[in-house]
C-alpha cells in the first residue's frame, strides 16, 4: 500500500513517497525567499541532496547549503551555521537529513536571532522564555533516516565540548512549521543505520509509555508506535526498497518523538552523556541499553509491559515474554548486546553515573535511580548481565 496524506498534528506533515517535491512550494508558503538547506557531511556528498537544492533552486529560490556537523552536533557547530546564515542572508532553513541534522538545523534557526549564547536557553525552568521569538527563522523538516523524530520536536540535542554534556535546548516554537515524510528519500540507508535508528525510534515511543507521568493520548501514540517497529523494521532491515515499511517506520519515529512529551527516562539519561564522553551513535546506544533497563524498571512497569504485548500480539504476554521480544530482535538485526563491543568500557563509570542521574530525561524514568544504580545500570551494560 502507498499513502500521500497530511496531516496537521502535531505540526503539517506531508506523507508520501515524491513529496520531497513540495520543499520549495512549502519554503514559499513560509515567506522565504532565500533558504539555507542545513545536513551533515555525508548527506551533502548525495546526488538525491543535488536533486533537492535544483528543485528548491528552480522555483525561483536561492538556496544555500551547510553541511559543517558533527554526528553529535555542538554549540560550535550551530555558531558556524548561525555565521553562515548571516553571511548569506537567508530567510529560513530546510532542515535535511538525520536526527544530527535536523537537531543542529533547528538549533540554527533558533539562534540566528538571539544575542545570549546557546546554552542559556537549555530545557531548565523557564529558561525558554529568555527566546526572542521574532528573530526565529521558520523551518521545513525532511528526516532522511526513521528514529529521531526531530523533525516534529520542540528541542535539540547539543554537545557542549566544554563541559562534555549533551543539553537539550528547547523552545515550542523550535516544532517546525512544515515536514515532509518522504520514504523514497530513506531507501539507500543501510541495514545497520536503519536498524540502529529504528530501536531509536522504539525507545522513544517505549519511554514515553513506561514515563509515569499523566498523559493518556501521549500514552496511545507510543503504544501504536511500538506495534509499527515490532512490524515493520525487520521488514525494512530484511528489504530496504520496502516503501511501505519505510514509511510506517518513518510515521512510527514521528510518533515516538510526539508521544515523549509525556517523558523520556533512563535509556536516554545513559545514551545523552555517553554519546558526549565517546561520540557514540545515539540510536545504538538506545539499543543497546534497552533491555538493561527494561529489567532496571520491572518493579514498577511490570503491568503496563504486560498490557502493551497483548496489544502489540506476542504469544505470551508479560515483562519477560517483552523482554525476550527485545533480545531476539536486536540480535536478530544485528545490534551489539553490549557497550563492549562499540569499545565502551567502565572506565568512566563513576562519572557517566552522575551525569545519567543530572540528565533531564532522568526525571521521567519511573524509578528514580541514584547515580550509584546508574553506575550498576551501565557496567551490566557494558558487560552484559542481563
Amino acid at each position: 500500500m502507498t499513502y500521500s496524506v497530511n496531516w496537521n498534528y502535531p505540526t503539517n506533515v506531508k506523507v508520501g513517497a515524491g513529496r520531497i517535491k513540495e520543499v520549495a512550494g512549502l519554503c514559499q508558503d513560509l515567506g522565504m525567499h532565500a533558504p539555507l538547506l542545513i545536513t551533515d557531511p555525508g548527506i551533502s556528498a548525495l546526488p538525491m541532496l543535488e536533486k533537492v537544492v535544483d528543485e528548491v533552486k528552480n522555483a525561483g529560490l536561492r538556496c544555500g547549503l551547510f553541511s559543517a556537523i558533527k554526528a553529535n552536533p555542538t554549540g560550535e557547530n550551530v555558531q558556524d551555521g548561525v555565521d553562515f546564515y548571516k553571511k548569506h542572508a537567508h530567510d529560513g532553513v530546510i532542515a535535511f537529513g538525520g536526527g544530527s541534522a535536523l537537531d543542529a538545523a533547528k538549533a540554527v534557526a533558533l539562534m540566528v536571532g538571539q544575542d545570549r549564547p546557546i546554552w542559556d536557553f537549555e530545557d531548565v525552568g523557564d529558561n525558554w522564555t529568555r527566546v526572542k521569538m521574532a528573530g526565529m527563522a521558520p523551518v521545513v523538516a525532511v528526516p532522511t533516516t526513521a528514529g529521531t523524530g526531530s523533525e516534529v520536536g520542540r528541542a535539540s540535542v547539543i554537545t557542549d565540548q566544554a563541559e562534555q554534556l549533551k543539553k537539550i535546548i528547547f523552545h515550542p516554537r523550535m516544532l517546525p512549521a512544515q515536514v515532509i515524510l518522504d520514504p523514497e528519500l530513506t531507501v539507500g540507508l543501510p541495514p545497520m543505520v536503519t536498524a540502529a535508528t529504528g530501536m531509536d525510534a522504539l525507545s522513544h515511543n517505549l519511554e514515553a509509555l513506561c514515563s509515569p507521568f499523566y498523559h493518556p493520548m501521549a500514552e496511545g501514540i507510543a503504544v501504536e508506535g511500538i506495534r509499527l517497529v515490532k512490524e515493520y523494521l525487520p521488514k525494512v532491515v530484511a528489504d530496504g526498497t520496502d516503501i511501505e515499511a519505510r514509511t510506517q517506520m518513518l510515521v512510527c519515529s514521528s510518533m515516538g518523538a510526539t508521544a515523549f512529551q509525556k517523558g523520556l527516562g533512563a535509556m536516554h539519561a545513559l545514551a545523552h552523556p555517553l554519546g558526549a564522553l565517546y561520540d557514540a551513535h545515539h540510536g545504538t546506544l538506545n539499543a543497546i541499553l534497552m533491555p538493561y533497563v527494561l529489567m532496571a524498571n520491572r518493579t514498577a512497569i511490570d503491568e503496563r509491559i504486560t498490557r502493551l504485548t497483548r496489544y502489540i500480539g506476542l504469544d505470551l504476554p508479560g515483562f519477560d515474554s517483552f523482554l525476550r521480544w527485545v533480545v531476539q530482535m536486536r540480535q536478530h538485526l544485528g545490534i551489539p548486546h553490549t557497550l563492549a563491543a562499540i569499545d565502551i568500557d567502565a572506565s568512566k563509570a563513576e562519572a557517566v553515573g552522575i551525569m545519567a542521574n543530572q540528565d533531564p530525561s532522568a526525571g521521567g524514568n519511573p524509578i528514580q535511580f541514584s547515580p550509584g544504580q546508574y553506575q550498576q545500570i551501565f557496567t551490566d551494560a557494558v558487560d552484559g548481565r542481563l
